[in-house]
């Protein structure tokens, strides 16, 4: 029985996504290094281009980061960005995704969603401000039938994120 999961994966080489489709994976001032090191993680496993953390400033526990990224922290791409700056990134060859649930938002299991995308949620506790929301190129949410109605950014994000993947390479 095979346990190593390099080799497994590597084993797998007909599950990339097409050279066509590119992801970037990016959150809204998050406060919770943890979710911050889980993203770059994600992004890592994805194989994102890279990811970027909205703020004002660099204000975290870098330790607590690194620690749960683990060796993603080094090898994957990843940066913090000033607002101003995240919505100067926003142009032609990506499409902004966003995760949230606002008004217009469509169930993201029924959206097709962009080859070419900037996948981006919300703070823990805010969301996303209404002059990001209205500069989507579409807008998603993750159905939620049980009792709970959200989601840990980095979950939320995650099955955002393979849901792209699996359109990617499924359809």
């Amino acid at each position: 029985m095979n346990t190593n999961s390099v080799q497994f994966f590597n084993a797998k080489e007909d599950e990339k996504f097409p050279e066509s489709s590119a992801i970037i994976i990016a959150a809204w001032h998050l406060s919770n290094a943890e979710n911050i090191g889980k993203i770059i993680r994600l992004a890592h496993n994805l194989g994102a281009i890279e990811v970027l953390f909205v703020r004002q400033s660099e204000n975290h526990r870098e330790s607590k980061i690194k620690k749960t990224a683990g060796f993603s922290y080094e090898q994957m791409n990843w940066r913090f960005v000033s607002e101003n700056d995240f919505i100067e990134l926003l142009g032609a060859d990506y499409e902004l995704t966003i995760v949230e649930t606002c008004d217009g938002a469509t169930n993201i299991f029924r959206e097709k969603l962009p080859q070419k995308t900037i996948l981006l949620a919300g703070s823990e506790s805010h969301g996303l401000p209404e002059s990001i929301i209205k500069m989507a190129n579409k807008s998603v949410y993750i159905p939620m039938p049980g009792g709970c109605k959200s989601l840990n950014i980095s979950n939320a994000l995650s099955v955002a994120a393979f849901e792209w993947y699996r359109q990617q390479t499924c359809m």
